[in-house]
């Protein structure tokens, strides 16, 4: 089965929410560009390219390709980032029972 980019994000937005120490890093590409997306709190919010204000619209424009996932402890610290696990993929992430 496979699982769409929408339908991942809803996953790892779901599973944030109830881990409210947590935060997801995603990084890959937008257009061969390279981005980020941080979840925290079932939130999605990209730290490298504009986002919809509309909860219903994808978080970022297609093609997307998020090919690396970290968890971190949250809330973040920029200065102070400490990861508990990846990297992996966010397939991987959302499969692991440290949350």
């Amino acid at each position: 089965m496979t699982t769409t980019l929408t339908d991942l994000l809803r996953a790892l937005e779901e599973r944030s929410r109830q881990s409210p120490n947590r935060v997801v890093r995603l990084t890959g590409t937008v257009d061969d560009e390279p981005c980020e997306l941080l979840i925290f709190r079932g939130f999605s919010s990209s730290t490298t390219h504009p986002t919809s204000f509309d909860p219903d619209a994808p978080v970022l424009r297609m093609p997307v390709v998020l090919d690396n996932a970290e968890l971190l402890e949250g809330p973040l610290q920029p200065s102070q980032v400490k990861v508990l696990l990846g990297p992996m993929t966010p397939e991987q992430l959302l499969a692991q029972a440290i949350w």
